[in-house]
C-alpha cells in the first residue's frame, strides 16, 4: 500500500513532478533513468485527467495538415504551416515509436475519410497529405494507404452506411492506431520511473510555498489521511497538470500568466453490429468540425466536440445537450443508424489543456515548454498541449530541459528506499475498475458483476464490509456523475 507520507518529511529532490498523467509520468520516467533523484506527484489517482478522457488516438497526424478554410491558409500564414508540419512530423514518429515499444498497449484498425464531391477538400488534396506524412514519418510503420472506389466503399461494413453515397468522389482508407487503455500506460511508465528510484504518490496535494538559492521548498498534503503536510525540498518543479496548471502556477506566484486554454471533447459509446469492429470513419460534421466513429473493444464511440470549458474540473460530464447534438451528428454521417439516446451505453467528456494564446482563438494545439522564471517562478517549467501520443517525446524533452538548467544528476544523491510500484497503490473501487483494470471502460457494470468485482478488490486491498459498501456507493456515484448517458427520449 502506499506509505505514510511522513517518510518524505524533509526529503531533497533534484525534480519535483507535479501532475501524474501520461506527460507527467514519462517525464518521471526519462529523469529517474538519467539518475535524477524524482519526486512525481497527483492530487488524484495517476492519470485521472485528461489523459483518462482523452479520444484515444494514436493517429497518424493527418489533422494537423488541414489548412482550414483554404488550402491557401498555409500560403499567407507559413507559420502555422511549420507548426503544421512539426505536429504531424512528432505524431508519426510518436505513433511509430509507441506501436513498436509497447506492441501490447496499442490496437489497429481502419480508419475511412470520405471525399464528397463538393466537400472541404478534394482528393488530390488527401492523396497529397498522405505522400507528406509518409515522407514526415520514419517509414517502419506503413499507413497502408490507399483511396477506395464508392463500389470497393460500398462493400466494407459502417462504411456502406454513409451519408450521400453517390456524391463521394472516392473514400480514403488507412490503418491508424488506438491506445488501448491510457491510464494503465502512464502507470507502466510510473513503475518503469520507480525502478528507477523515483517516489510516485497518487492523492498527494502539492503547494509551492517558496524559493531560494537551493531551490523550491513544497508543501505536501496527504488527501486520504489526516496526517499533516509535510514539506521537501526541490532543485527544479515541473509543472505537468494539464488543465490545473494555472491553479498550481498561481498559488506560489500573483504575477504568472494564464498559461492554459480549455476545450471539452464529448463521447458516446454505443453497440454496433459484430461485423463493424475494427472499422472505423474520420471526417467533418455538418458545421466543419471534426467528427469520428471509432471502433473501440467490442464497441464505438462517436466525438468529439469541441467548446470552450471554464467549469469544475473535478466533474467534467457530457450534457444532456452535447449528447443531443452528438446523436444528431451521428445521423447525419449514418442516417441509416437512427441512433437514439436509448442506444448510448456510456459517455464520457474531458478538457484539452491547449496552450492560451490571445492571438489564437481557442487554444494554440502544439506542444509548448514554459519556462517560468518571467512569472515570478524561477526554477519552474510547465508544458501546455502535450497530447497523450507523442508523452514519450514529452518526457525526453522535459528531461533534456532539466538538464540544460541543473546538469546532470549528482550520483552521490541516492533515491529514498524502495517504494511500492505505483500500480499497487489502488485506494478506491474506481482506481481498479478504471486504472488498474479496464473493466469499467467496457461499459455499463451489472449489479451482479460490480458486487463480485468489488469483493475481489475488497480481498485484495483489505477492505472491511463497510468500506467495501462505501467504495461501491461511491463508484456508482461517480459513474452517474461523469459516464452515465443522458436520459432518453
Amino acid at each position: 500500500m502506499r506509505p505514510a507520507i511522513d517518510v518524505l518529511n524533509g526529503a531533497e529532490f533534484d525534480v519535483v513532478v507535479v501532475g501524474a498523467g501520461v506527460n507527467g509520468a514519462s517525464t518521471a520516467e526519462q529523469l529517474a533513468a538519467a539518475g535524477y533523484r524524482v519526486l512525481v506527484v497527483d492530487k488524484s489517482d495517476f492519470a485521472t485527467g485528461a489523459s483518462s478522457r482523452s479520444s484515444r488516438l494514436l493517429h497518424c497526424g493527418l489533422r494537423y495538415l488541414a489548412p482550414g478554410r483554404s488550402v491557401f491558409d498555409f500560403v499567407r500564414h507559413p507559420s502555422r504551416l511549420n507548426v503544421a508540419l512539426r505536429m504531424a512530423r512528432q505524431a508519426m514518429q510518436a505513433r511509430s515509436d509507441f506501436v513498436k515499444t509497447f506492441p501490447e498497449r496499442s490496437a489497429p484498425m481502419r480508419l475511412h475519410f470520405p471525399i464528397y464531391r463538393d466537400g472541404q477538400y478534394k482528393r488530390w488534396q488527401v492523396d497529397f497529405a498522405f505522400k507528406l506524412l509518409k515522407f514526415l514519418g520514419p517509414g517502419d510503420l506503413p499507413l497502408d494507404y490507399r483511396c477506395l472506389s464508392n463500389a470497393e466503399a460500398r462493400a466494407v461494413p459502417l462504411v456502406s452506411g454513409l451519408r450521400d453515397f453517390h456524391r463521394l468522389d472516392g473514400v480514403a482508407a488507412y490503418r491508424e492506431y488506438q491506445f488501448h487503455w491510457p491510464e494503465r500506460i502512464a502507470i507502466d511508465a510510473l513503475e518503469r520511473a520507480a525502478s528507477n528510484g523515483a517516489v510516485a504518490r497518487n492523492y498527494t496535494q502539492a503547494r509551492m510555498l517558496d524559493h531560494d538559492a537551493g531551490g523550491w521548498r513544497i508543501e505536501l498534503t496527504d488527501m486520504l489521511s489526516q496526517s499533516p503536510p509535510v514539506t521537501v525540498r526541490a532543485k527544479m518543479t515541473l509543472l505537468m497538470a494539464g488543465t490545473w496548471i494555472d491553479e498550481v502556477a498561481r498559488g506560489p506566484s500573483a504575477k504568472i500568466g494564464r498559461k492554459i486554454f480549455g476545450t471539452k471533447g464529448c463521447h458516446l459509446v454505443v453497440q454496433l453490429p459484430p461485423e463493424c469492429q475494427g472499422i472505423g470513419i474520420a471526417t467533418y460534421n455538418s458545421v466543419g468540425e471534426p467528427l469520428y466513429c471509432i471502433p473501440w473493444k467490442h464497441l464505438h464511440y462517436f466525438g468529439p466536440t469541441e467548446t470552450e470549458y471554464t467549469g469544475d474540473l473535478d466533474r467534467i460530464h457530457v450534457t444532456d445537450e452535447e449528447q443531443a447534438g452528438l446523436i444528431r451528428e451521428a445521423n447525419i454521417l449514418l442516417p441509416g443508424l437512427k441512433l437514439k439516446a436509448s442506444d448510448i451505453l456510456m459517455t464520457w467528456a474531458g478538457v484539452r489543456p491547449l496552450t492560451y494564446d490571445p492571438a489564437v482563438p481557442f487554444g494554440k494545439r502544439s506542444r509548448e515548454v514554459h519556462d517560468l522564471a518571467g512569472d515570478g517562478l524561477p526554477d519552474a517549467m510547465a508544458m501546455t498541449a502535450g497530447p497523450v501520443m507523442t508523452h514519450r517525446s514529452a518526457g525526453e524533452e522535459m528531461a533534456a530541459a532539466v538538464r540544460t538548467r541543473i546538469g546532470v544528476p549528482d550520483p552521490a544523491r541516492r533515491p529514498l528506499a524502495a517504494a511500492p510500484p505505483p500500480g499497487m497503490h489502488a485506494e478506491t473501487l474506481s482506481d481498479m475498475m478504471f486504472r488498474r483494470t479496464d473493466r469499467a471502460w467496457s461499459g455499463p457494470v451489472t449489479e451482479d458483476e460490480l458486487a463480485a468485482l468489488a469483493g475481489e478488490t475488497a480481498a485484495l486491498l483489505g477492505w472491511d464490509e463497510e468500506r467495501t459498501q462505501r467504495e461501491t456507493r461511491a463508484f456508482e456515484d461517480e459513474w452517474a456523475r461523469l459516464y452515465r448517458a443522458r436520459s432518453a427520449e
